[in-house]
């Protein structure tokens, strides 16, 4: 007998929402220095230790980061006394801390009130058809309310993935860390709290994402023409942060992009990791996934290397993938389609 196929391992079910107008939030104490993006980012007003209590912008914040989709947490690493500091004085390290307690106390207030409502038709009134969310929910409420963890460190199980996804809880959001330093400090590249908020981060969290960067030296960046940049980088031996910190974003969203070319222009496309061929033609055009024949595919650095389509088919780097195939990062496509298929009624 032949030996069996192996079954092709499926991937892991994905804390968040699915699709590809997602959003990262920018959260952090007030004037840490936020930093603008070219992202779909929603820059939140800075929060004040109890805010899950509604102190400060309170409720209105929490509510804006629950709206997003990921977090960019920034925090304070320079000093400046024309820049006020709420707490008085400069320490990312407590700012951190109030962020993240801030964070899991309202998905605590959250789950306290939910399984709370749910008892009374679950538990009392028998409701066999919600007893496995309550469930759930009770297992999620023990790990923040009694552990005091963080939604995204634990491991859960796919029908617990489902329930966290129904409800969107703060602390199941991805998290990238950025630090603003002063620009003498991101020049130099050294900093007091760099080796601090690192360890504590990391007693937190496994593989931490940490982005330090200088929101002065960024500005400057921004006010100058793409000419004097360039020289300004150049004379700084330094480069713009900007760029790792909108393509980590992207990446948290779990988002990616591939690319078409025509005589006229390029487009680059946004899906979801894990998009199949057909699925991702769909985005140009419905009519594309419905009569989706085959795509014609180039990896873009094969292309930036060899530096024409015709010396990529040559070296046999261009593929014809059907539609199993599951689309790359910086895929450069042709799309072969039935124009017809979909557009006439089938006949009854």
């Amino acid at each position: 007998m032949p030996p069996k196929k192996k079954e092709a391992e499926k991937p892991s079910p994905l804390l968040g929402r699915f699709g590809t107008s997602l959003k990262c939030g920018i959260v952090g104490l007030p004037n840490v220095g936020k930093v603008p993006a070219y992202l779909h980012v929603t820059d939140i007003a800075g929060l004040v230790e109890g805010a899950h209590e509604g102190k400060g912008l309170g409720n209105a914040f929490l509510a804006h980061i629950k709206a997003c989709d990921a977090i960019f947490h920034v925090v304070r690493a320079f000093d400046d006394d024309d820049v006020t500091h709420v707490e008085g004085e400069v320490n990312p390290v407590r700012d951190l801390h109030v962020i993240h307690e801030e964070l899991r106390l309202k998905d605590e207030e959250y789950l306290i009130s939910k399984t709370s409502a749910m008892e009374k038709t679950v538990v009392r009134g028998n409701d066999k058809k919600g007893r496995p969310e309550y469930d759930a929910l009770m297992k999620i409420q023990d790990v923040v309310v009694n552990q005091k963890k963080e939604v995204r460190f634990c491991d859960w199980s796919t029908n617990d993935i489902e329930i966290l996804n129904k409800h969107l809880l703060l602390t199941a959001k991805p998290v990238i860390y950025l630090v603003n330093l002063s620009e003498k400090d991101y020049l130099r590249k050294k900093n007091k709290w760099l080796l601090k908020i690192k360890e504590w981060i990391s007693t937190r969290e496994p593989n931490p994402t940490i982005i330090p960067f200088s929101g002065a030296f960024e500005s400057k960046l921004v006010d100058m023409g793409s000419s004097e940049a360039e020289e300004f980088l150049k004379a700084s031996n330094a480069q713009s942060a900007l760029p790792k910190i909108v393509t980590t974003g992207f990446r948290a969203l779990n988002l990616e992009y591939f690319f078409t070319a025509g005589k006229d222009e390029v487009r680059a496309w946004t899906i979801m990791k894990g998009t199949k061929a057909p699925q991702a033609a769909g985005k140009i055009h419905t009519d594309f996934e419905k009569g989706f024949i085959m795509a014609e595919v180039m990896k873009y650095d094969d292309y930036k290397e060899l530096e024409s389509e015709a010396n990529v088919k040559a070296a046999g780097k261009y593929r014809q993938q059907g539609r199993n195939y599951t689309v790359e990062d910086g895929d450069i496509i042709y799309f072969k389609f039935n124009a017809g298929a979909g557009l006439t009624a089938k006949k009854k």
